[in-house]
């Protein structure tokens, strides 16, 4: 629900901020105070159309801020849209934020980051509904109307059933196209295969050979360098020359020394020793030295082999893959492709059995969905009928209308016709009514504006309270063209709305204001030569004062008629 909103620089709004609870939240005052702008600004920060003219006079930018708290019930359709954005901070709260510029820019925000209009609207149609003279209802949107007579019906079980036939011959149909395509192009990827394939297992690639044959591909390129080094050092350790003595030999000399020197003073006996394992570490050095040498192969046609492996494998990995391990993945697949391609036809007409019993199932499931959905239609339009009828709407019929379309390729049913069909059935739901005697019925969007459509409103959200997941609902003037008498049952519904959703509502009607389990008035003052609206929550004797003047002016019978209200009111919420 709407727990706060800041409105700053709209329209006659200088700075305002509401602290929003739960429940009936009634909003009075003169005409012209500002009450109507409070709708413009939410509906703006819904994404409605940031217009330049809503700017105050004289200031740079309007902006416009609303905290809503999520409850678990609304997690599961808020959460999806904010995640696919990166946008979802803590799981309870959200915050939407609009700012209007003097250049034209409207900039949307959500928990912080911009966002498109586009994306602040498509989660403002599941926060808020405002009806009244706005365009944003989402009972007028068509395609919603099929899920409010779901949930009203209690189709859920019958609707989750159709869907999940309808995924598993989705899923099917995706194989099938698959094959079919595959069997089409099969003669022409049997053979593309068969030479990957063959090009592949020629090779006889092993997984760590590459390792290998670099290092032998190296050892090859370079034995001429290898074999002169290796030299160079045994002679140093070893051979020496006639210009220099060898390692070998100086050392012997340098253990002939330390033997005459231990042999004067035994206190150095370890330095002998360390010479003496020098001297053994330098042999065992010459030893491998010359083994080594030994080992050094001059092989150009091993070299010349080894390269041309290394040139297939590299031609190999471009062609199937970074590496021998995705090369070897790449033709393990090859084999399974060729493996379905060959089977296709058989695989085929196995899935089109299959496709035959799910269409089956999907015809026999999606029936006894139509038929809950229709034997409940009827319930809906009497009730709400009813609800049209408490609130001085007589005379008015409501139905459910149901339209298939016929279709040679759609699905089979028992009455011997081919419809077409989608996710959410075989039919299509509209909400049509007939406001006046004589004029036939009419989709919702084509109705009045105004009382009329808020009423209307009211009668189809008190019936569908517990099956519309919308949290927060807004009436502008619901009260238009009603007198006390219905104001009264005006304000019992909404109270008993508030029930299960916070309701935010604009009146003129103290009948209806006095069930506000919260009570804000709007006014407006002049300041500084400037006119500003201001709110203020109205509470003990403020409230009453507000409720006479409602009845007319100040006066003991006025003040009377509020308390009396008050206590009418008190006992009527008590009760239920």
């Amino acid at each position: 629900m709407l727990t706060e909103l800041h409105i700053e620089n709209f329209a006659i709004i200088e700075n305002l901020d509401l602290q929003l609870e739960s429940g009936l939240i009634t909003f009075t005052g003169e005409t012209g105070a500002g009450k109507s702008i409070l709708i413009d600004a939410v509906e703006t920060l819904l994404g409605g159309r940031a217009e330049v003219t809503l700017i105050r006079s004289g200031a740079q930018k309007a902006i416009i801020e609303g905290s809503f708290e999520i409850s678990p019930s609304m997690a599961a359709s808020i959460h999806p849209i904010l995640e696919r954005e990166d946008l979802l901070d803590d799981p309870g709260y959200l915050v939407l934020n609009r700012e209007i510029r003097a250049n034209g820019r409207s900039i949307s925000r959500v928990n912080g980051r911009s966002v498109q209009a586009s994306f602040i609207k498509e989660l403002g149609i599941k926060l808020v509904d405002i009806h009244g003279q706005s365009e944003h209802l989402s009972l007028l949107q068509v395609n919603h109307h099929i899920e409010l007579l779901d949930k009203f019906a209690n189709a859920e079980t019958e609707l989750e059933k159709y869907k999940t036939s309808y995924k598993k011959l989705i899923e099917l149909k995706r194989k099938l196209n698959e094959l079919r395509q595959q069997e089409q192009d099969a003669t022409r990827k049997i053979d593309l295969l068969k030479y990957q394939i063959n090009e592949i297992e020629a090779a006889h690639l092993q997984t760590d050979e590459e390792t290998g044959l670099r290092e032998e591909h190296n050892r090859l390129a370079n034995a001429e360098n290898l074999s002169q080094s290796a030299h160079i050092v045994l002679q140093l350790i070893d051979e020496g020359s006639p210009e220099m003595i060898s390692i070998t030999d100086l050392n012997g000399q340098v253990l002939h020394e330390l033997n005459n020197l231990t042999r004067l003073d035994q206190s150095q006996n370890h330095l002998v020793v360390q010479a003496q394992s020098a001297f053994e570490q330098l042999s065992d050095t010459a030893y491998q030295l010359r083994n080594y040498l030994e080992s050094i192969e001059f092989n150009p046609k091993r070299l010349q082999q080894i390269e041309e492996r290394i040139a297939l494998i590299q031609t190999l990995k471009r062609k199937y893959g970074a590496s021998i391990s995705a090369v070897l993945e790449f033709l393990s697949a090859a084999k399974n492709e060729i493996e379905t391609i060959t089977h296709a036809g058989e695989l085929i007409q196995q899935l089109e059995d299959e496709e035959q019993d799910l269409l089956v199932q999907l015809a026999k499931d999606g029936e006894a969905l139509s038929k809950k959905r229709r034997e409940h239609a009827d319930l809906m339009a009497a009730q709400i009928e009813n609800e049209l009828n408490e609130l001085s709407m007589e005379n008015v019929i409501f139905k459910v209308d149901f339209k298939d379309d016929e279709d040679a390729q759609g699905i089979l049913l028992s009455d011997g016709r081919k419809v077409t069909y989608d996710s959410t059935g075989f039919e299509q739901v509209e909400f049509l009514i007939a406001p006046n005697p004589g004029e036939g019925l009419k989709p919702l969007v084509k109705i009045a504006s105004g009382g009329e459509t808020s009423r209307l409103m009211l009668a189809l959200k008190n019936v569908l309270a517990s099956a519309d997941p919308v949290p927060t609902l807004i009436f502008d003037e619901i009260d238009q063209g009603i007198g006390g008498r219905v104001g009264n049952i005006v304000g019992q519904k909404l109270w008993r709305l508030s029930n299960k959703h916070q309701v935010l509502c604009i009146t003129h009607l103290p009948q209806l204001a006095a069930f506000g389990n919260q009570h804000l008035h709007v006014y407006k003052l002049i300041h500084e030569g400037r006119t500003i609206t201001k709110i203020e929550a109205l509470e003990s004797e403020k409230r009453l004062r507000e409720l006479a003047l409602m009845f007319g002016e100040i006066s003991e019978g006025t003040l009377q008629s509020a308390r009396d209200l008050l206590s009418t009111v008190s006992k009527t919420t008590s009760i239920e």
